[in-house]
């Protein structure tokens, strides 16, 4: 019995023959060269022609060694050394004020005027009446020899005469020690009607106006006095650096320096006096106090600042500048440049970055050479071209400086025990 195909096989089978025979006719007609693929160092992305790519070029910067400091860094505020609030303890007009607002001011120079002229009056008063008692208590004294002669005689006198006049030279004497207590008091009534500075410092708004009629008791004050020369600069630090910082300022004492807001610029320099008694707990941080000199008033009462606490100095420690740390996988590294002028990583722990100079604890030594600006182009192997020039000036990326040290992916690079330096 014969097996007929129907029509539409008969067509399939068709289509598959016509498309082998032009995939034949197509691999005859091609040359034999475009078939086979193409030979390892032929024209690719690396080589042309077996020549070798060009030489990437760089910045080179040789590692140095130089004195580093360890800091720990705080924000804090400036508070004033003393402030007076100025009051005036007579009562009276004022007929002059002497100082300008915002004048630095010395200790006793004259800041107001008050009427001195009822106080003035007083002290002529008790003068006047001490100089009256001072003239019965001479005569009482005469009449007391006298009444001392006649009773050894024992004629006219008696004890009872005796001891009357005493008391009355007693009472006498009593009267004018209590006149010169009211001629000392209208005298520092007086003095006190010359309202004078206290304090060496500067002094602020004027609250009081020529003219005006002030009291001891009054509630506004006439003026308002900072000093400022010295300053405090009071900041916190997390908890974990405590024991460090007592440990530390218990061997010697701490400089602090004084950035501001902006941590570019250092403003002062002073010494760490306290570490508080407590740690806040609502915020885990222990407040410290520093005494800055201040002689340039660089520092000013209610200022911010950014406080570097110096802890410790590395002598002679490695240093490079910070662009040249790399970020890769396994952390921070360094393109170090061979003798044949390739570069290979360098794994580095960074303790602290300053200044856009870095200290290297590990994994560099003095003198080795390393690709500062110009990394974007290498890789481990390549060849480079080292350039003229400043590093940063050719757009090297710059690796981030997190909260735990150099580098973004949150690797601590604070030495041991030295918790929560945080390089800018």
């Amino acid at each position: 019995m014969r097996r007929w195909i129907k029509p539409p096989a008969i067509k399939l089978l068709a289509v598959l023959a016509a498309a082998l025979l032009i995939a034949a006719a197509v691999r005859w007609l091609l040359p034999a060269d475009a078939a086979r693929p193409p030979e390892q160092g032929k024209a690719s992305g690396a080589h042309q022609g077996g020549n070798q790519a060009p030489p990437v070029p760089v910045l080179a910067v040789a590692a140095t060694a130089e004195d580093f400091p360890i800091i720990i860094r705080g924000i804090g505020s400036v508070q004033p050394f003393n402030t007076v609030t100025v009051k005036s303890r007579v009562d009276g007009h004022i007929t002059k004020v002497a100082f300008q607002e915002g004048q630095f001011v010395h200790a006793g120079d004259l800041l107001m005027q008050i009427d001195p002229r009822p106080y003035q009056a007083q002290v002529e008063q008790a003068e006047a009446n001490k100089a009256k008692d001072q003239a019965n208590l001479e005569n009482a004294r005469r009449d007391l020899a006298r009444y001392a002669a006649l009773l050894q005689t024992q004629l006219a006198a008696t004890r009872q005469q005796y001891d009357t006049q005493q008391a009355l030279v007693n009472q006498l004497t009593a009267a004018v020690q209590s006149d010169q207590a009211q001629i000392d008091t209208a005298r520092l009534n007086v003095g006190y009607a010359a309202i004078r500075s206290p304090i060496d410092g500067i002094t602020g708004l004027r609250l009081v106006d020529t003219g005006n009629l002030v009291t001891a008791s009054a509630a506004t004050p006439l003026v308002v006095i900072t000093q400022i020369k010295p300053v405090y600069v009071t900041f916190t630090l997390p908890e974990r650096n405590l024991a460090l910082v007592r440990e530390t300022m218990a061997r010697h004492k701490l400089a602090v320096l004084a950035f501001d807001g902006d941590d570019s610029k250092q403003l002062s320099a002073g010494q760490l006096t306290l570490v508080n008694n407590a740690v806040d707990q609502a915020t885990g941080t222990v407040t410290l106090k520093s005494v800055f000199a201040n002689d340039d008033a660089a520092l000013w009462p209610g200022q911010f600042v950014n406080a570097h606490l110096v802890v410790d100095t590395v002598k002679n420690g490695v240093t490079i500048p910070a662009g040249a740390i790399q970020m890769g996988p396994t952390g921070p590294f360094v393109y170090a440049i061979k003798q044949d002028s390739t570069v290979e990583a360098h794994p580095v722990t960074a303790t602290q970055v300053e200044a856009d100079t870095a200290l290297i604890a590990k994994g560099l030594a003095v003198g080795e050479e390393v690709v500062a600006s110009g990394q974007a182009g290498l890789s481990p192997g390549a060849r480079v071209a080292i350039q003229e020039g400043k590093p940063g000036e050719m757009n090297a990326k710059q690796p981030e400086i997190g909260p735990q040290g150099v580098g973004s992916t949150g690797i601590n690079t604070a030495p041991a025990g030295a918790g929560g330096i945080t390089p800018r």
